[in-house]
């Protein structure tokens, strides 16, 4: 694979993995303050969320590329021709 590939498999993969990361410590407004949401996250930490997040792609995304540099899994395992 080339390295434009690899770039944006670990995009995908960032994409698929903040959607399981954001909800992590999500505690709602307690305070009643005028015009915000009670639903809306008290400290939403998007950060560290973003840091968790990266690092968490980042090793799926080795686990990816290591199985296809070492020829781990092939098309012709899983039943493809």
């Amino acid at each position: 694979m080339g390295w434009v590939t690899l770039l944006a498999i670990y995009f995908v993969i960032w994409w698929i993995t903040i959607f399981v990361v954001l909800p992590f410590g999500v505690q709602r407004q307690t305070d009643g303050i005028e015009g915000q949401s009670t639903g809306a996250p008290q400290s939403p930490r998007l950060l560290l969320k973003m840091g968790i997040n990266s690092v968490l792609a980042f090793i799926i995304w080795l686990g990816i590329f290591l199985i296809d540099k070492f020829d781990l899994i092939t098309l012709s395992d899983i039943g493809i021709q």
